[in-house]
């Protein structure tokens, strides 16, 4: 009698195993991947890097607007650029044509191609005068205010829920001045508190859920201005337009920045070669910068998101005035689209293990406490292999093919 109780005390085990992870008995005895074996249903990994990939377009956007204003050709320009942008797998473009009036069907014809191309726009314009662009009188503090919020208002259809709009971007070229130079960080800092307010205000009254409280700055105004009093005030969102030679000191200063700050850090604008940062460099040297630079990102928490300066027209560009990709366009496309392997590890009675380490070229991931796990990696090429180790349980090496994206793992006792 006892030995008939284990033996249905047993089997009820295996279907509770079974029935609750959807695996069959069959994997009882199976290591490695079990095609075989349907897995939970798990939600789709989201398969991005950061939160913004972005991809600048300043030397055409804003560089041009005045002069490419009445020119119908541009449009062709224009799509070509935003849908090569959309290729590298970002999810934004950054647009950075004026917010004046003479500049509106000009902002259009960009944000019509980014709508186009399914990407959300991130407003990096300014009005004129804040920098006295164009020959456009300077304005104050009060007036970019007014402006902003009217701007907004008097232009709701431009916008669609995710945008990100910036109102002032690297405000300290403008305006009243460089609060390093003229020593009003409390008036720096509360202008674009204030700003924010106003901007985040008239978005709901135009029932368009865009985001206010991207004020890209220089990386030092960012270390004098946003304590973290500040940095709450702005969403706990700080944005760093940052030129550094060297990728370790970029990606050292964003760190720094995490924990002055307490915020989430975005890289506003990052790129090379500045020839006066960078010096001089070949296509293959621009490339390694740019992988070296993404690679350690990609290790950092905390960072939001990411834009590249810029798409083309200058010495930063990725694409030649012809449309034509230089080599690190695949660079950005990898980690922009990163292969994404999802799954389940259990032990040889398909209970799950949590704690596994997943690796794959320097990557690592552990395994939550129902065997789920996630591992995104940049290889330009499948397939590829991942090393499982959990404990008391045997390795194992997997070689993943393109179909093993979503995946069941099973470990042996040693």
């Amino acid at each position: 009698m006892r030995r008939d109780l284990i033996l249905f005390l047993i089997v009820i085990a295996i279907f509770f195993g079974v029935s609750r992870y959807g695996f069959s008995p069959s994997f009882l005895h199976s290591v490695g991947i079990d095609r075989s074996i349907p897995l939970p249903v798990f939600s789709q990994p989201d398969e991005k890097t950061w939160a913004i990939q972005s991809i600048d377009t300043m030397k055409y956007s804003r560089d041009l607007a005045r002069a490419k204003l009445n020119d119908d050709a541009f449009s062709q320009v224009i799509d070509t650029q935003v849908r090569n942008i959309a290729e590298t797998g970002a999810n934004y473009v950054a647009i950075d044509t004026p917010y004046d009036q003479e500049f509106f069907p000009m902002l259009s014809r960009w944000v019509l191609a980014a709508r186009k191309y399914n990407l959300h726009v991130w407003f990096r314009g300014n009005f004129s005068g804040w920098e006295n662009w164009f020959g456009y009188p300077r304005i104050t503090r009060a007036q970019h205010m007014e402006k902003t919020q009217s701007f907004i208002l008097d232009h709701s259809d431009i916008f669609e829920d995710g945008d990100i709009f910036s109102a002032c971007p690297e405000c300290e070229n403008g305006g009243p001045g460089d609060p390093r130079h003229t020593g009003d960080v409390n008036g720096f800092r509360n202008f674009i508190i204030t700003e924010y307010a106003l901007a985040q205000g008239a978005f709901e009254k135009i029932g368009k859920k865009v985001s206010a409280n991207y004020y890209p700055m220089n990386a030092d105004v960012a270390k004098l201005v946003m304590d973290k009093q500040t940095t709450l005030s702005m969403g706990s969102v700080v944005v760093v337009d940052h030129y550094v030679n060297s990728p370790e000191v970029l990606v050292e200063d964003i760190r720094k920045l995490q924990e002055k700050t307490g915020g989430k850090i975005v890289l506003g604008e990052f790129g090379a070669p500045i020839p006066g940062i960078h010096g001089k460099m070949t296509e293959s040297e621009q490339t390694q910068w740019v992988e070296s630079v993404l690679g350690r990102l990609s290790s950092l928490n905390g960072v939001g998101g990411v834009n590249y300066w810029s798409n083309s027209g200058g010495t930063t560009g990725i694409w030649d005035k012809n449309g034509k990709a230089f080599s690190a366009v695949p660079i950005i496309k990898k980690y922009f689209k990163p292969e994404i392997i999802f799954g389940v590890v259990t032990d040889e009675w398909n209970r799950p293990i949590g704690g596994a380490r997943i690796s794959s070229f320097g990557t690592e991931v552990i395994s939550r406490d129902n065997g789920y796990f996630e591992l995104r990696s940049v290889t330009t090429s499948l397939p590829f292999e991942i090393s499982v180790s959990a404990g008391e349980f045997l390795d194992q090496k997997i070689t993943i093919a393109l179909s093993d994206k979503q995946i069941h793992v099973g470990l042996r006792k040693k």
